[in-house]
């Protein structure tokens, strides 16, 4: 049976368009639409957004369609995060698209199947289109098991997000008892964790992505990535909330995935992997320019939210 699709959008209506195109692909049976509203101060924000939000009018199939369209803008921490909760009270699993995330065909196949398997094993909380270090051609497996949460289009279930937590409460603890460390991490991915968690639980980011990550860790949950990447990052610019600066991963191109699918044998995270993938991220951008990036973007003018 194929898996509710859930499509976040907002004022990009041409990356909304490539997005949809490849969701009606697929056909769900039930589609789920976040949206936030226009900012009142951006000159033509409006027309854009309401021109996203007129290209998922365009449902050509059988398909249940819900709408979490927000009047007001509300930044992408609590558009993500509310919109989602909303999503999950509506189905037990489901796939996840943003704007500028457009999938391969085999990504839809890829997450229903493993939705499946994985649906009652608590362990696992995210299963990943993404894959931006690939395993060696000789890895006999189509995915790893791993800790590390990728998003650029993304599944899960409701058991799982039901752990999200938007303000981070548990961090403190977690951070004091060293539960980095615990997690095998090296002396500088826990300081750069650290600092990120710091500044996401002050509320100096306005993002949700960050208290995801922290929710899974908190409880030890498994991520799930394919052995080749199924969802391109396309929204990299100007106009983004986030991905501002151009990297080698945008654009990265997609590619088709051998089925059936063959399962890892032994299912825990693969530690010495997440390390090389951890590393390979450091020598493709700098430590240098990684924290002159993070400082740029931490000084861009974000809502301050306050825990909640």
């Amino acid at each position: 049976m194929k898996k509710p699709v859930v499509l976040i959008l907002f004022n990009r209506p041409e990356m909304t368009q490539r997005v949809f195109a490849e969701i009606r692909k697929y056909r769900p049976n039930k589609l789920l639409l976040i949206a936030d509203g226009p900012r009142p101060e951006r000159d033509g924000e409006a027309q854009a957004c309401a021109q996203a939000r007129s290209i998922v009018d365009a449902i050509d199939w059988d398909c249940d369609v819900l709408k979490n369209f927000s009047d007001e803008n509300l930044g992408c921490k609590r558009r993500l995060a509310t919109g989602l909760t909303w999503a999950f009270d509506q189905v037990e699993d489901a796939i996840i698209l943003e704007d500028d995330c457009v999938p391969h065909p085999d990504f839809f196949k890829f997450c229903q199947e493993l939705l499946d398997r994985y649906a009652n094993d608590e362990r696992f909380m995210i299963i990943s289109g993404d894959c931006f270090v690939p395993r060696p051609p000789s890895y006999p497996f189509s995915y790893s098991i791993s800790r590390l949460p990728y998003i650029w289009g993304w599944a899960s279930w409701k058991r799982a997000w039901k752990h999200y937590d938007i303000s981070m409460k548990a961090w403190p603890d977690f951070r004091d008892r060293g539960g980095l460390e615990k997690m095998g991490w090296s002396p500088a991915i826990c300081r750069h964790y650290r600092k990120i968690f710091d500044d996401t639980h002050a509320g100096k980011i306005d993002t949700w992505d960050h208290e995801w990550t922290f929710s899974i860790w908190n409880r030890g949950g498994l991520c799930i990535f394919p052995e080749k990447n199924l969802v391109t990052n396309i929204g990299f610019g100007e106009d983004a909330t986030h991905t501002k600066i151009k990297n080698r991963f945008a654009n990265l191109p997609t590619e088709s995935l051998v089925f059936p699918i063959k399962h890892p044998s032994a299912l825990e995270a693969d530690l010495a992997n997440d390390l090389r993938i951890q590393r390979k991220h450091s020598a493709l951008m700098p430590k240098v320019i990684n924290r002159l990036k993070y400082a740029f973007y931490v000084s861009l003018p974000h809502k301050k939210l306050k825990p909640s």
